[in-house]
């Protein structure tokens, strides 16, 4: 007897086994793979059982999954296990995806189909074991393994076990594809559409009114530029086309943001993101020494404590280790971030260094941006509201898009938040850049009135630096 039984006659309908690993990472993947069927063996509600307990993210991933399943075993009065349960019956009002599949799960033991070379006893092993026999059992349907596990893959390409990562989570297809905030104009684009081009100024500001062009497509607060020197920023999309501004100028000491100027023209951009109060979220990605985390800071002790804009500085990011993890700390919670926030150490230092203050100044100083600028840990951000701070997140590339979600909705009125990260250093176990909850935001910001996004692409710490970053 087969442990399934497949209403359906199409051959064209896959089923697909889904690795604990996905579910943790995603537990409305049950319901993303349309009209194919979902095949759960026991060894993975045996994992998902073990890891229900804590506070982790991963915890609550599995306890909505298993949420999920128990509202589709509870939604028939009588269910027939081996016929699967209708996933259409019960989804997520949230999940935008049409799913007309079945749930299997596995019914019965079998004997083992794996070279003795793999032992049964291991979990990726018996997952392994379980496929091979549904292969055994059902000879016409294409039957593939959805895994964030790289060696289980690796080792099912070796059975000849179809197996592949899991793609739903994928933001874009490929990172270059992802949006930049900037885009380069030709240099002769006055020339080409000049006719239909308006300007004015208005409080010493430049103003530029274009007509829509042909294969353009500019989005809210991106900043399009001539070489060598026009920098501006889109400040509204219309029916007709676009409102262009001409960018503030921080290259030199008239605009400078708490002592800092820009060095470049992505600096520049990232300042005018920085500094205007009418955009609420702004992501800034680069390499290291690119100076997200100076012009964050910078911009974000202009508006505290100058402009007044905003009560406080909020600083916080994700807690994962480069080597060894050095145990537990006592303190505080803000003592026990202060490891974790040796950027920000780094950057006051930078940004209250000053030879001609004596000891005694430069500590009063350190004491007052101190009481202005608090470290949290992600750990105790749910359930928070926070009214007009300026929230700055480091290392923004290891967090999940639930992760990013929940803090971004934090934020009550008058609460700007700044997301900064380098997506080529995930340290994330299933994350990567194409999945990231910092390239998770940069795509479904990109157009809001209220948002933007720039990339900074030049090391500016020293020529070391520079050097170290394209060469080793």
């Amino acid at each position: 007897m087969s442990p399934i039984v497949l209403a359906d006659s199409g051959t064209e309908i896959k089923i697909f086994v889904l690795d604990t690993n996905v579910l943790m990472h995603d537990p409305s993947a049950l319901f993303k793979f349309q009209e194919h069927h979902v095949f759960l063996p026991m060894t993975v509600l045996e994992e998902l059982d073990n890891a229900k307990i804590g506070v982790s993210e991963v915890a609550r991933n599995v306890r909505q999954t298993n949420r999920f399943i128990d509202e589709l075993l509870t939604a028939r009065q009588s269910v027939v296990i081996e016929e699967g349960l209708e996933l259409s019956q019960f989804k997520p009002a949230e999940e935008p995806y049409r799913c007309s599949g079945r749930l299997f799960f596995q019914t019965r033991a079998h004997g083992s189909n794996l070279p003795e070379s793999l032992p049964g006893n291991k979990n990726d092993n018996s997952i392994l074991d379980t496929i091979m026999a549904l292969k055994q059992d059902i000879r016409d349907r294409e039957i593939i393994l959805i895994s964030k596990d790289i060696n289980l893959r690796i080792k099912a390409a070796i059975l000849g076990i179809q197996a592949e990562d899991y793609a739903n989570d994928r933001v874009v297809e490929d990172l270059d594809l992802l949006f930049s905030g900037s885009r380069q104009l030709a240099p002769d684009f006055w020339e080409r559409h000049g006719k239909q081009i308006e300007s004015w100024q208005d409080e010493g500001r430049a103003y530029y009114e274009i007509e829509a062009i042909e294969g353009e497509e500019w989005h809210p607060n991106q900043f399009v530029f001539i070489e060598p020197d026009f920098e501006a920023i889109v400040r509204r999309r219309q029916e007709s086309g676009f409102l262009i501004e001409v960018c503030t100028n921080h290259y030199g000491h008239r605009h400078s943001v708490w002592g800092v100027t820009a060095r470049n023209r992505e600096q520049n951009f990232a300042l005018n993101l920085l500094m205007d109060p009418d955009i609420d979220f702004v992501t800034l990605t680069g390499s290291a020494g690119t100076g997200k985390t100076l012009l964050a800071l910078a911009a974000g002790l202009t508006q505290t404590l100058d402009q007044g804009l905003y009560k406080e500085i909020i600083m916080t990011r994700v807690t994962i280790p480069i080597g060894e993890d050095i145990g537990f700390l006592p303190g505080t919670e803000e003592e026990k971030m202060t490891p974790w926030m040796g950027a920000l150490m780094d950057n006051m230092e930078v940004l209250t260094g000053n030879e001609q203050k004596n000891d005694w100044e430069q500590a009063a100083t350190n004491d007052l941006l101190r009481n202005r600028i608090k470290i949290r840990s992600l750990n105790f951000m749910r359930g928070r509201t926070f009214q007009n701070k300026f929230i700055i997140i480091d290392e923004a590339q290891n967090l999940t898009s639930k992760q990013m979600k929940t803090l971004v909705t934090r934020s009550g009125s008058g609460t700007k938040i700044v997301c900064l990260g380098n997506l080529k250093q995930i340290d994330t176990p299933y994350l990567t850049e194409t999945t990231s909850g910092l390239t998770y935001v940069v795509d479904r910001f990109k157009h809001w009135q209220h948002s933007g996004h720039v990339t900074l692409m030049n090391v500016e710490r020293s020529r070391l630096a520079d050097y170290a970053s394209d060469n080793l």
